[in-house]
């Protein structure tokens, strides 16, 4: 079965989340909302997305962030009957005419993660472009291996069984570390994935909740925290990859 859906974490993108709707409505992809405690006239806009035909709209009563947002969206996307959900933000940096391909390719390897690997145009704000080869390093590091190009883009199609019972067995972070996190994760159970190259554009007027120095100290904590994480599971790592 394949019955994909998109996952939007919003916290006050009400200016830029309308489009993102229409667009996946557009090529026939359900989308699930998740309002991340955001103030009134997003939280007002949300609502009247969610009385379309299948928009289906979650509230977080307290801010959760982005990571905590996103997987309150999968398990209510699980809880729907969709098998595998579409990240997408909800500031419009995602190129959303490769939704046809992300989709597409996951139906074709319904096992798989399908990743979005960007191309930056010259809206990427410089901190966050070359702080990402950072986290590149100790993604490959904590891995063991070179099989995730880039673990921040957060357009990816999730099958929802796998990550669930991922998010089921162990405490992700709940923030801007989320991304990485997952994958990396995922990558120990020996996840199959697959990578598509993705336009990314940050809007001139776009919201942007991440926090340069905030958001880059959590992700270094998380990278420590995988690091040893890694040291303690290499056996079983290793005996996953290079069992028969």
């Amino acid at each position: 079965m394949h019955n994909p859906c998109a996952v939007i974490p919003v916290y006050n993108h009400e200016t830029a989340v309308p489009a993102v709707v229409e667009a996946l409505l557009a090529r026939g992809v359900p989308c699930v909302l998740v309002d991340d405690a955001s103030s009134q006239p997003c939280a007002a806009v949300l609502e009247q997305l969610a009385g379309r035909e299948q928009v289906f709209l979650v509230r977080l009563a307290i801010n959760q962030g982005k990571g905590g947002a996103v997987m309150a969206g999968l398990r209510e996307a699980a809880h729907l009957g969709f098998s595998h959900a579409l990240q997408v933000d909800a500031d419009g940096q995602h190129d959303l005419t490769d939704v046809d391909n992300f989709i597409q390719h996951s139906r074709l390897a319904p096992q798989a993660l399908v990743c979005g690997y960007p191309q930056y145009d010259a809206s990427v704000p410089k901190g966050r472009l070359y702080a990402r080869y950072l986290t590149h390093i100790w993604v490959w590091i904590n891995s063991l291996s070179l099989q995730i190009p880039d673990s921040m883009c957060g357009f990816r199609v999730y099958p929802l069984a796998p990550t669930l019972e991922l998010l089921d067995s162990v405490a992700l972070g709940r923030r801007m570390d989320f991304d990485p996190e997952i994958l990396v994760r995922l990558s120990w159970r020996n996840q199959a994935m697959l990578w598509l190259p993705t336009r990314v554009h940050y809007p001139q007027d776009g919201l942007s909740h991440f926090r340069l120095w905030h958001d880059n100290a959590l992700i270094s904590k998380m990278h420590a925290k995988l690091f040893f994480g890694m040291l303690v599971r290499l056996p079983l790592i290793l005996w996953r990859r290079w069992r028969p």
